[in-house]
């Protein structure tokens, strides 16, 4: 029987002088300013110490988790300053905040005494040995497997709230724990009534002043052995405190974050009118695997997660659907599980805690654009406790079965199968070469690289626009995937975006999937927003490095609209085939120059030089709907332009051109303007000279 790391957590709080001190983040106490009456000196700003906000900060991350996992999960607190107080034990009784705010109100806030009697490694000695004890629920299973006892996994973790002076303490501390570990296992191995420790993880929190600069070097999990791992953190004390232990619960514990926006409140001054609030929620991340199967991008380029200002996190937006009815009516539900919210204490969360609480469900549904509304989960209570409902989007195994002609997937039968087939070739697993040396774990490398890679992967083509105009920008498909760009890459991409562009400047239609909708559908213009839109979701995803940056910077330039209110696609794309955007690989050169009209008439043979010609044609007679042209309105309006331009050749058109251009830049020189030869200097001279003599 394996137990997972976070079944025993430990709390090792430091509770020697150091934390008596502020954490220099003021509050202002006398808020009343503008009603104080004059010549009343204002109360001074107040600011916790370093013990208050440390104990604030684990309260919370306990409640969270307690919340969500009421007898799963065991916490325990162990305070060191001299000696070692531990505040709770493994029993579920004392599993809970009452008996936890008691302990730590009896135990107070550190005392003022020599920083050289404590030590923090009293309570790390501490937490090992209530890591060596069994839990109720390990009790249970040793006393069943009394043959087999040696098999039941004990792993843990202890997150240590301290404060050091430089890397060598750190160093120290974690060899006296390495070495700790090693004795009490020892100890354990050769005891019936307590467990050797498999695995343990140990987290310092170097936790300081706001005002102040950290002295450590923060460190990321690291291996140490085989049975210890650590991880070194730099956290400002107050508030900055309070939201890396928010980070770290739902790494722990494998939480995901839910905002539910659009909720309709009254307003205590006017209760007559209403406005909208959001309200965040913590629950396990498998409440959101239904959402998550075609990637953190729905079909609509809409992206499913967000980070809110201020936080460091990904949230997942769900939209409040105003219920009907106050019972629970029989919903298609997969899986549900509890909640707690961010924020306990706001308004916003108490009344959404207690309009469920009695006895109303709120359904929620999808972010979308267009469309029909996709309900996705629901909150409802059940005997007390708040949980979210996950719906069924899907075929419900309560409808008909398919028939053999539907396919193995229903009525879906648009799935991109030959597309799947080259993604498992393309990330299948070999075996590692023992010889080379490696950075990480290769299965952590392919686990990011998958995750990365399904970001947005739609599975069926009824999902996706560009999936299927793979003639226009499939390079830019294959290739934005790629860790690493080099710079025919970044070409062949900007190339792919350009060729969308001259796509839409022609009027072409893109392969859109036939879906059965009444009318006529969306129009064409709608095709190439849907395409844009999910172009650009798809590029932020795998937007890894500079050359990415690059490429996604080349995408929102050919978006964005110009001052004149006109799209830059069309300026893109003749830019293009100018050569400004990509002179390497451009048909034409900015410095070129033709010697004769033979010359610039082969090069002219192209479609696309012809179409330039045209666009330029349509600005010199003041056409400024360049993007909404037609091929026959092209041919007409060049035939005009070439029969009121009389006998003139190709290249004198182009040279006309050229110097209408030149001209508008800078004034001409006097001398050449007369086309009399060689302009003469100060033709008065002599005229002067001699009125003067």
């Amino acid at each position: 029987m394996t137990f997972p790391v976070s079944h025993k957590t430990i709390f090792v709080l430091d509770h020697g002088p150091i934390f008596l001190g502020s954490c220099q983040q003021n509050m202002e106490f006398d808020i009343f300013t503008k009603t104080r009456q004059p010549g009343i000196i204002p109360l001074a700003p107040l600011s916790k110490s370093l013990w208050t906000c440390s104990v604030e900060a684990a309260i919370e991350y306990c409640r969270i988790v307690w919340d969500i996992f009421p007898t799963e999960k065991l916490i325990r607190f162990i305070v060191s300053d001299n000696t070692s107080r531990t505040l709770n034990s493994w029993s579920q009784e004392q599993q809970n905040l009452s008996h936890l705010m008691a302990a730590l109100a009896q135990v107070g806030p550190p005392e003022n005494i020599s920083i050289k009697d404590c030590n923090v490694m009293h309570g790390l000695n501490a937490a090992i040995e209530a890591l060596c004890e069994c839990s109720e629920i390990q009790h249970e299973k040793r006393t069943s497997l009394t043959d087999n006892a040696g098999k039941v996994i004990n792993r843990g973790r202890i997150i240590c709230f301290t404060n050091v002076k430089s890397d060598l303490e750190v160093n120290s501390i974690i060899d006296c724990f390495q070495n700790a570990l090693s004795e009490h296992n020892k100890l354990a191995s050769g005891s019936d009534s307590l467990m050797t420790i498999q695995h343990c993880e140990l987290i310092l929190m170097h936790v300081y002043p706001v005002n102040k600069e950290s002295c450590i070097t923060p460190q990321a999990r690291k291996a140490v052995s085989t049975v210890l791992s650590t991880e070194i953190h730099n956290i400002k004390s107050g508030r900055h405190l309070a939201t890396k232990l928010g980070i770290l619960v739902q790494q722990h514990y494998n939480l995901a974050s839910t905002t539910v926006t659009g909720i309709p409140m009254k307003e205590e001054q006017n209760a007559s009118s209403s406005a909208n609030y959001d309200v965040e929620l913590l629950h396990p991340v498998a409440a959101h695997a239904e959402v998550f199967k075609t990637g953190v991008v729905n079909a609509e380029g809409v992206h499913i997660t967000t980070v809110k200002e201020g936080q460091l996190y990904e949230t997942v937006t769900l939209k409040w659907c105003t219920p009907r009815s106050s019972s629970v009516e029989l919903q298609y539900c997969t899986s549900s599980f509890r909640i707690t919210p961010v924020d306990v204490n706001n308004r916003p969360s108490s009344c959404l805690t207690n309009f469920l609480l009695n006895g109303r469900a709120v359904m929620l549904e999808m972010p979308r654009k267009s469309g029909s509304k996709v309900l996705s989960h629901m909150l409802a209570s059940h005997g007390g406790e708040i949980f979210i409902h996950t719906l069924g989007t899907g075929r419900s195994i309560l409808e008909d079965p398919p028939s053999i002609s539907e396919g193995c997937g229903g009525r879906v039968t648009d799935y991109r199968i030959n597309d799947f087939g080259d993604f498992m070739k393309q990330n299948r697993l070999v075996p590692h070469n023992p010889r080379i040396e490696r950075i990480e774990m290769p299965i952590e490398a392919g686990r990011k690289k998958l995750t990365r890679l399904t970001q947005y992967w739609p599975l069926v083509f009824s999902h996706t626009t560009i999936f299927n105009n793979a003639s226009q920008i499939g390079s830019l498909l294959q290739l934005i995937t790629k860790e690493s760009l080099d710079a025919n890459d970044v070409n062949d991409c900007k190339k792919s975006i350009f060729n969308l562009v001259s796509s839409e400047n022609k009027g072409l239609p893109l392969n859109v999937p036939t879906i059965s909708t009444r009318g006529k559908g969306p129009k064409r213009e709608e095709h190439y927003r849907l395409a844009w839109n999910e172009l650009e979701a798809f590029v932020r995803c795998h937007c890894t490095t500079a050359e990415h940056q690059s490429v996604l910077e080349c995408l929102l330039e050919c978006r964005k609209p110009n001052a004149d209110g006109e799209s830059n696609a069309s300026i893109a794309s003749v830019k293009l085939q100018l050569g400004a955007l990509s002179p390497s690989h451009s048909p034409i050169k900015k410095e070129k120059s033709f010697k004769d009209e033979k010359d610039f008439t082969k090069l002219y043979d192209s479609d696309d030089i012809k179409d330039i010609s045209r666009k330029q044609s349509f600005d010199s007679i003041g056409d400024p709907s360049f993007n909404k042209f037609r091929p026959v309105k092209k041919l007409k309006l060049s035939r005009e332009v070439i029969k009121s331009s009389g006998n003139k050749s190709l290249l004198s058109l182009w040279t006309d051109r050229l110097n209408v251009e030149t001209e508008k830049r800078f004034v001409e020189f006097a001398g050449r303007v007369n086309g009399n030869g060689p302009a003469k200097l100060y033709t008065n001279l002599k005229n002067e000279s001699n009125g003067d003599g």
